[in-house]
């Protein structure tokens, strides 16, 4: 099953650009924090927003966060997106949650190829069936272990019966797994596919809830927005840019990747593309 991006923002911080134009005049001020923010009229604070966003002065942007929902995106773009270390994360966790049916991120790339595709989404059914096959198999292990040392009756029967033609593991796992108390075949199952997590994908979906600063998301918009990233981070980067910059217009006015604001800062690996790029993010 194809997994599809999801984004949502969670929640941010109140009236942001008036916490950051306090923060900032701060610095400058004699007078005590109540009476800034009381002498910050609208056209004051979009003024200084641009101004800090002009001169590069992004420190005072760090007292505004966002945090966002997301799903639909690959354990590779978990690899990738937590370089960006001033940031908070919490990830759906593959050893205490069971990839029963797990959905997969299909890159851009390889859509555009049928032949490719195929491939793609065969290999990601073979790596459901290998993760089941690990996780039954553990748990069958795991179950033999503890009947034969609480439930030596049953065990003597698995002895018995093992090498008969019609035995099936399934059949008899099934039939007394009933004898294993909750708590213990809990225990079983975390230990079982936290092990067979491992012949799990990159493509295997998960989902984020994180929590970046506007400072930081700035950066991540610069760096992930530019069309030398991969497709789907950059997708993502994108979808969020959108929903913040209505909250935070003069923040995230000119955010997206270098040269929205100045020029290509790749040289050599340019896409070739900054006035469209630049004409887009502007627009977004």
């Amino acid at each position: 099953m194809e997994a599809q991006l999801n984004v949502q923002l969670i929640t941010h911080t109140s009236d942001p650009e008036r916490v950051v134009s306090s923060a900032a005049r701060l610095c400058y001020s004699s007078a005590d924090i109540q009476s800034i923010m009381d002498h910050l009229t609208v056209e004051k604070i979009n003024e200084f927003v641009n101004k800090l966003a002009n001169m590069g002065h992004e420190s005072p942007f760090e007292h505004v966060t966002f945090t966002f929902g997301i799903e639909g995106v690959s354990r590779s773009l978990l690899a990738q997106i937590t370089r960006h270390r001033i940031a908070s994360y919490s990830v759906k966790s593959q050893r205490y949650v069971r990839e029963g049916q797990f959905a997969y991120v299909i890159p851009d790339e390889i859509k555009k190829y049928p032949g490719a595709k195929n491939l793609y989404i065969m290999a990601m059914e073979q790596a459901q069936e290998d993760y089941n096959s690990i996780t039954d198999a553990l748990l069958f292990e795991y179950f033999l272990e503890y009947i034969k040392t609480y439930e030596p009756e049953i065990y003597a029967l698995y002895e018995t019966k093992r090498d008969t033609f019609d035995f099936s593991c399934s059949d008899f796992y099934d039939e007394h797994i009933n004898k294993v108390p909750n708590k213990v075949y809990n225990a079983m199952e975390k230990k079982a596919i936290e092990n067979a997590r491992y012949v799990l994908p990159n493509a295997c979906e998960t989902k984020i809830v994180m929590t970046m600063n506007a400072r930081s998301l700035l950066n991540f918009f610069s760096l992930r927005g530019c069309e030398r990233a991969q497709d789907e981070i950059r997708n993502l980067a994108t979808e969020m840019l959108r929903i913040v910059k209505p909250i935070a217009p003069n923040i995230f006015k000119v955010a997206g990747p270098s040269c929205v604001k100045k020029f290509c800062s790749e040289g050599p690996m340019s896409c070739g593309r900054p006035k469209e790029i630049k004409q887009f993010f502007l627009t977004l």
